[in-house]
């Protein structure tokens, strides 16, 4: 069984030995009570994971750890970018966790037009943070030594300014004759995925990321949920570039 993994401060992990306290050191003394001699994972989620074993159990939330040893894994590439229309409900926590689980870069919550799920001002940070919060646990779980980043949400101009950006994007439509699974992926760069809302990408939203330099592409012969169709997404996207 492998080892559980922890989130760590990067300035931490260069020290033989580190303290982990905190909510981490919580979940790690009394949730999962850890006891000295067990083997425990530490990542600063940036590519660093320092692989250490509990010394001292100090409290319960704090944890003593001697590092063996430590290794770096390079950066993605090409990074998968999954903009991810706002679902309704919890599906929104969902599409991060499974998209974390599977190896998604960055997400991107978008407003599109027909929407149900609206991120008013007084709502917005509690409902970023717990995209963020559930991206967090979901690499822990995944054993992720590189966290997803979950940007602020973005309008459809800035939707479109970011396919632009890319070396390469897709919209994810049920009319698009091509499918994602013929489409050739760079082996570098951003490769950007837009997922609409459970009513639909608007045909003003299909042209300004068309113009942008978006590709339509089905992704398969059913229609998935928005919550769930970001996930089958990246790993056909995964498979094609290798990094599955």
């Amino acid at each position: 069984m492998s080892p559980p993994v922890f989130l760590a401060e990067p300035g931490r992990l260069a020290s033989d030995r580190v303290v982990l306290d905190g909510p981490e050191g919580r979940h790690a003394a009394t949730v999962r009570r850890l006891r000295a001699g067990e083997r425990v994972d530490l990542t600063d989620g940036a590519g660093l994971l320092a692989e250490c074993v509990v010394a001292v159990v100090a409290g319960r939330d704090v944890l003593e750890l001697d590092v063996l040893t430590r290794r770096r894994s390079p950066a993605p590439d090409p990074r998968i970018v999954v903009v991810q229309a706002l679902p309704k409900g919890d599906r929104g926590e969902l599409a991060v966790e499974l998209m974390t689980e599977v190896g998604v870069d960055e997400i991107v919550p978008w407003q599109a037009a027909r929407c149900v799920t609206q991120w008013r001002a007084d709502r917005r940070d509690k409902a970023l943070g717990r995209w963020r919060g559930t991206a967090r646990e979901a690499a822990k779980q995944a054993r992720r030594s590189w966290l997803p980043e979950i940007t602020e949400p973005a309008t459809t101009f800035e939707v479109a300014v970011r396919i632009a950006a890319a070396t390469s994007a897709v919209i994810l439509h049920e009319g698009a004759r091509e499918p994602l699974s013929g489409l050739v992926p760079p082996g570098k760069g951003d490769i950007v995925v837009v997922v609409g809302p459970e009513g639909g990408v608007t045909e003003e939203e299909l042209e300004r990321f068309a113009a942008a330099g978006a590709t339509p592409a089905l992704l398969g012969p059913t229609v998935l949920r928005t919550s769930t169709a970001g996930l089958a997404a990246a790993a056909v996207l995964l498979a094609a570039t290798g990094r599955w």
